[in-house]
């Protein structure tokens, strides 16, 4: 998981001058921002302006009680507050909102926080997946809920986005602590455990070229399953084709209730007021859903409402 502090301190970086405008504006991302936002090395200042504009405007909108705005208009995307330094754009939002320039300073540094925090959550998606050196574009999860040790299978299909590819660095699929989940390579690499509460790298078995594609395979094992939480979920960093979930909970472990969470919020996974569709265990115990042309940063997957007093 990327650093809250780094994070804090290069978004703060980043506000500075003309903000998401400036020239030059590759060479003022810092490189946890860069880890977080998905942007490579070698993407043209266009491109690194575009998902740094994209990227912020999507979490922008998580924020709380007008921060959202307050952040915008810190890092000159707010297309009225395109001021060319940023105590001119603090300035204009002091009189907009009737507040004076401590006040507006002291939202826009809240913001920075929540929005680093959002950044290094684990439901805003595989942390690592977002380094840009590779997106998955296929996804085939399978969990089986009733046994005493869940598992969790997961037959991934990646694009390397640069030339010599040679190891990914991943998260587990579940929130669980570190110590709580026995991972293994089922095929298309080796596993190297990093030792991080969630982290671990899968070493490949040839290095694979910019474009290229590669399979491969891992299952994760919780210790009980009162380790797994109430939902499953998938949010793409790139272009993915398909995600294919199974979810069995058995006989005796059905829940009060499934719903799909198709194209929400990373808000929508946890809010029991959110309007998804609910969705019908079959008499196998089990729920399959498929997803296709995913857009990347939205939620993706199931959550259900336990049994009281199940896992």
């Amino acid at each position: 998981m990327y650093g809250h502090a780094e994070l804090v301190r290069e978004l703060k970086s980043l506000r500075k001058g003309r903000g998401v405008l400036a020239s030059g504006i590759e060479e003022r991302v810092g490189p946890t921002l860069r880890a977080a936002c998905g942007i490579s090395d070698g993407d043209e200042p266009s491109a690194v302006r575009r998902t740094l504009i994209t990227r912020l405007t999507e979490l922008a909108e998580q924020l709380p009680d007008g921060l959202g705005r307050a952040a915008l208009v810190a890092f000159a995307i707010e297309p009225e507050a395109r001021r060319p330094r940023y105590q001119d754009r603090v300035l204009w939002a002091a009189v907009e909102t009737d507040r004076d320039e401590r006040t507006v300073r002291r939202r826009v540094d809240e913001a920075i926080r929540y929005l680093a925090e959002l950044m290094t959550d684990p439901l805003t998606g595989r942390t690592a997946e977002r380094s840009g050196d590779w997106y998955t574009t296929e996804l085939r999860v399978a969990a089986v809920l009733d046994q005493e040790q869940p598992d969790v299978l997961e037959q991934h299909r990646i694009i390397a986005g640069r030339n010599g590819l040679h190891e990914l660095e991943l998260t587990a699929s579940v929130p669980a602590a570190r110590r709580d989940v026995d991972v293994r390579a089922l095929y298309g690499g080796t596993l190297i455990d990093r030792g991080d509460r969630l982290g671990f790298a899968l070493a490949l078995p040839e290095p694979v070229g910019r474009g290229e594609s590669h399979d491969f395979a891992v299952r994760f094992r919780l210790a009980t399953a009162h380790a797994m939480p109430p939902y499953l979920v998938f949010i793409p960093t790139g272009p993915c084709e398909l995600f294919e979930l199974r979810v069995r909970f058995g006989g005796e472990q059905r829940p009060l209730g499934v719903w799909r969470l198709d194209n929400v919020q990373q808000r929508d996974v946890s809010d029991p007021l959110c309007h998804c569709q609910q969705y019908l265990v079959d008499r196998a115990g089990e729920v399959h859903l498929r997803f296709t042309r995913l857009t990347p940063g939205l939620v993706y997957g199931v959550r259900w409402e336990q049994v009281r007093g199940t896992g």
